[in-house]
């Protein structure tokens, strides 16, 4: 079977520090709040959205095992960059030794930018028009102080290193399909510090809608039905909204299992469902499908079905699996939050 592109190395990056959801419960309602998620990851003082990309990349290429000057594209997804004015890409790839040969770019489409960033580059190598490619989606997302987003907007990243089809590959791009409407459920203008969400048009016009059209439209062009794939990997905002699309789309919850970090980390926006797909590659066999769904803002979803390689578990032993990363979670107060997200002017 041909394939679109090949995954040679991918690695995910999560900040240790947590904060409860309890604990933000606690600040704002008094402990009354019924949280979405148990808790959320919190960026050090020290990390950015394009520092956590680097760390990522930088696993990526280490299971990839090639040469970064080969590597002639990245694109870099992400609604939270450091600078207003100034690209993620081109730090990250000079950081990282890329050639300067290279197509560059900084992405946006919320929480798809990063599946987006992937399709992407798999375009260019299935176009022949490089070798190999990096796309990563990473975000350091906020939400306003007591807002319900505040519970779930939370810190990481994940990266893949694309290439050729070839039996080094940790897994292959199958096919890939994307639904896009205008419905906003979720925005920032310009100048403001934080988003804005309308919640009534989250659940099923936005989210359920965007994504089952997606998965949908993928099998049905593809031949395939949820019994072909060992494991679904969805935009996970919170718990309940994966396992009820799963539902939807007849896909079992234990198909969602590897992939469903969203209550111990949080909604990671861009890198939310690459993530879950390194959290689904730790755990996979040779020839097992998988497949993935974005989503974004309430204006679009991405699927991506992928095959995984004969050289995964190789792949995966040179770099931290993504429950490692889990793992090491430090938990923080509400005050030193704000420090670090910056909440607190000095």
């Amino acid at each position: 079977m041909k394939y679109l592109a090949s995954i040679l190395g991918y690695g995910a990056y999560i900040p240790r520090f947590r904060i409860e959801a309890k604990e933000i419960s606690r600040v704002h309602t008094g402990g009354a709040e019924r949280a979405p998620v148990r808790q959320k990851s919190v960026p050090g003082p020290d990390e950015d959205s394009l520092t956590i990309a680097y760390e990522a990349a930088r696993y990526a290429l280490r299971r990839a095992g090639i040469d970064p000057s080969l590597v002639e594209a990245l694109y870099v997804g992400s609604e939270s960059p450091p600078y207003a004015v100034k690209p993620s890409a081109t730090v990250i790839a000079e950081a990282l030794g890329f050639s300067r040969k290279l197509y560059g770019i900084d992405m946006e489409f919320a929480c798809k930018a990063g599946t987006t960033a992937l399709i992407s580059v798999a375009g260019l190598i299935g176009a022949g028009v490089i070798k190999y490619g990096m796309a990563i989606g990473t975000d350091t997302a906020q939400g306003s102080p007591g807002d319900e987003l505040e519970y779930t907007a939370a810190a990481g990243a994940a990266a893949y290193l694309l290439g050729p089809a070839t039996e080094k590959a940790a897994a292959y791009i199958e096919h890939v399909y994307s639904y896009v409407t205008d419905t906003p459920d979720f925005w920032r203008r310009e100048g403001q510090k934080y988003p804005v969400h309308t919640f009534r048009f989250t659940g099923e016009p936005a989210y359920f809608h965007h994504i089952v059209s997606a998965a949908k439209g993928l099998m049905e062009e593809t031949g395939l039905s949820p019994k072909d794939f060992k494991y679904v990997v969805f935009h996970q905002p919170n718990v309940k909204f994966p396992q009820r699309v799963a539902e939807m789309l007849g896909f079992s919850q234990e198909q969602l299992k590897p992939g469903l970090l969203s209550g111990d980390i949080g909604n990671t926006y861009a890198a939310a469902s690459l993530i879950g797909l390194a959290s689904t590659l730790d755990v996979a066999a040779p020839g097992d499908r998988i497949l993935v769904v974005s989503f974004g803002s309430g204006a679009g979803s991405d699927a991506i079905s992928l095959v995984v390689g004969n050289c995964i578990e190789e792949v995966r032993s040179r770099a931290p699996t993504v429950a490692k990363l889990v793992a090491r979670a430090k938990i923080v107060d509400y005050a030193i939050y704000l420090k670090y997200r910056g909440m607190i002017e000095r």
